[in-house]
């Protein structure tokens, strides 16, 4: 009843509010962003997904970023329901994704251990938090023990890995999703 498929945001309604209310016609839009006045016309009313590059076109002409407008975006549906898998037990390791569709964060559920020697470096920011067992994590040269409650912080670009300590272990990942640039300028490593 309350879940849904995967939807993606609606950037238009977004695009139109901003180009509104900086009092913009669509061509003075077409003009400053060298898109065309149809296109952007499809972009407002949902019937055309801008790339990456012309929502930052987009952004530019209407003096904002591509990360505000998508902020503002209208979720294609405000509620998602993921529901834990009921019936026989799964196998272990496994990833369960707690989120669905084109988001600003991403969750996960990772139960068991996973390969221990995989290295991770996010584009953007990441909270691991341990609900069930303990883990070790080793960032930046440096190693972690978490238990049960624990959380770790992770920037954007920081190397790390992770393994589970005790069987049963299951670590929540929520972090913002690789498409949305949060932060600017950070020197990649």
């Amino acid at each position: 009843m309350g879940d849904h498929k995967e939807q993606s945001l609606r950037v238009g309604a977004a695009v139109r509010r901003r180009r509104r209310a900086l009092e913009l016609t669509l061509a003075a839009v077409a003009e400053r962003s060298g898109l065309s006045v149809p296109f952007l016309s499809q972009i407002e009313n949902d019937r055309a997904r801008p790339s990456r590059s012309s929502l930052e076109k987009v952004a530019d002409a209407l003096r904002t970023t591509a990360v505000e407008l998508l902020a503002a975006a209208d979720p294609a549906c405000s509620v998602d329901v993921v529901r834990a898998e009921n019936g026989e037990p799964l196998p272990r390791p496994r990833t369960r994704s707690l989120v669905r569709g084109h988001h600003q964060m991403h969750a996960s559920e990772f139960i068991g251990d996973h390969d221990a020697g995989r290295e991770f470096q996010y584009r953007n920011d990441q909270l691991m938090y341990v609900a069930d067992g303990a883990v070790e994590i080793e960032a930046e040269g440096r190693a972690y023990r978490l238990g049960r409650g624990d959380t770790l912080y992770l920037t954007g670009g920081v190397r790390h890995r992770w393994r589970a300590t005790e069987s049963d272990t299951r670590v929540i990942v929520v972090a913002v999703a690789e498409h949305i640039e949060a932060v600017r300028d950070r020197p990649r490593r």
